[in-house]
């Protein structure tokens, strides 16, 4: 189901700032913050405002259709959940970012269910630490 259509289902209207938001999101090649969504649309469309795009992203938040990320720069970054899920590796030393197999996090979310009693939500994760270039 489109963002669109679950947006109506649950009874929000699809504004126009709302969908021009979506857009932007989807529409990004990387992770995009709220300053950048911001900038990239007040050139074309200079009637909308920041507070309209931080409640549109909590929102669309909420309802689980993007997702948020610190990868390491200590800004929340969005994608669009409808891309599918995929998780990240950040180097604390030299910032690089490296993409990591959902594969990976099965053992992990079987262990932290069996062990702790916890239903881990392991669509998007990002873990930090020491990249190999600068272990050398």
């Amino acid at each position: 189901m489109l963002c669109y259509e679950i947006l109506q289902e649950k009874g929000y209207r699809l504004t126009s700032q709302r969908v021009l938001v979506l857009k932007a999101i989807y529409h990004a090649e990387n992770h995009i913050s709220a300053e950048e969504i911001y900038e990239q649309l007040h050139e074309r469309f200079p009637y909308i405002h920041k507070s309209t795009i931080y409640r549109t992203l909590e929102l669309l938040s909420n309802l689980k259709l993007v997702t948020e990320s610190n990868l390491g720069d200590g800004c929340v970054r969005y994608h669009a959940a409808i891309k599918g899920h995929h998780h990240h590796l950040i180097c604390n030393l030299c910032g690089k970012a490296i993409n990591l197999e959902e594969l990976t996090l099965k053992p992990l979310k079987a262990a932290l269910l069996r062990e702790y009693g916890f239903e881990a939500d392991v669509r998007h994760m990002v873990i930090s630490g020491v990249c190999n270039d600068c272990l050398r």
